[in-house]
């Protein structure tokens, strides 16, 4: 009878742990945080950040997760060598002061999937809310590593004025469309 009750309450106290969010490491060679603003009103620039790292917790049962991606921002590429060496001066992103622009958030879930990030965006040492949607999210078994992957696609937009950048930043320049494409591998 003992082992019996030392039994049930071994059973209730594992019955009533909650489960454990699982976590992923931001995959460097497949997450690319990209952007682009108008130019002059006549085209549209684009540009992406070659390096990034970041984690994400993620508990399916509880539907809650967390996202940290932080972003090397002399890693910046818009192609175009001029352009480049703009966007890392005092007046864009001021690598010499800030080498990083940082978002961390919690994941907004809709039944199963999660749809969007709430969170904070870092860049030149301002703080600002920051919504991302989640465009698609997919796990899946991967094939060479053996152990589950995730992939998501996001967006936000955001005015660069507000985070400091005034130059060039009147009406439709100032606004920046973010787009995270990420693969993560479970830890």
């Amino acid at each position: 009878m003992k082992r019996s009750l030392i039994l049930a309450a071994a059973a209730l106290a594992f019955a009533t742990v909650p489960a454990l969010s699982a976590t992923y490491t931001l995959d460097k060679d497949h997450t690319h945080p990209s952007f682009e603003f108008s130019h002059m009103g006549i085209s549209v620039w684009r540009g992406t950040f070659a390096r990034s790292s970041g984690r994400v917790t993620l508990d399916r049962e509880a539907h809650t997760g967390t996202v940290q991606v932080v972003v090397n921002t002399d890693s910046i590429d818009f192609a175009h060598k001029a352009m480049n060496e703009i966007a890392i001066t005092a007046d864009w992103l001021n690598i010499e002061w800030h080498p990083t622009m940082n978002y961390q958030g919690t994941l907004r879930f809709q039944g199963d999937t999660p749809v969007a990030v709430d969170g904070q965006l870092t860049l030149l040492g301002i703080t600002r809310a920051l919504v991302l949607k989640i465009d698609s999210f997919k796990c899946i078994q991967h094939p060479l590593f053996k152990k589950e992957v995730c992939g998501a696609d996001a967006e936000g937009e955001f005015n660069r004025a507000d985070y400091g950048m005034k130059l060039y930043s009147d009406g439709e320049a100032g606004k920046i469309r973010l787009h995270i494409q990420v693969e993560a591998l479970k830890d």
